[in-house]
């Protein structure tokens, strides 16, 4: 049996809100890790080769809209 001064410092005991336990497991999913990584190596290969073309900043605009919309996905969950 647990004696009241165990319960003391229930009170700063901190729980985390559902939406952000499931944001949690949103980003923690494989799914959506591999395409923010593949997105991101995407943006990272644009710099890497240099971006001196219309078709890489097309490349560019496609990759950070990609990252934009996995990132938008996890604060539109409810």
């Amino acid at each position: 049996m647990l004696s009241d001064g165990a319960n003391s410092d229930s009170s700063e005991v901190m729980l985390m809100p559902v939406s952000n336990m499931i944001r949690m497991e949103k980003i923690m999913s494989v799914g959506w890790l591999g395409q923010t990584i593949a997105s991101m190596c995407w943006i990272l290969s644009v710099f890497a080769y240099g971006i001196s073309t219309t078709g890489d900043w097309l490349q560019l605009l496609a990759a950070s809209s990609w990252m934009v919309s996995n990132i938008a996905g996890i604060f539109s969950l409810k």
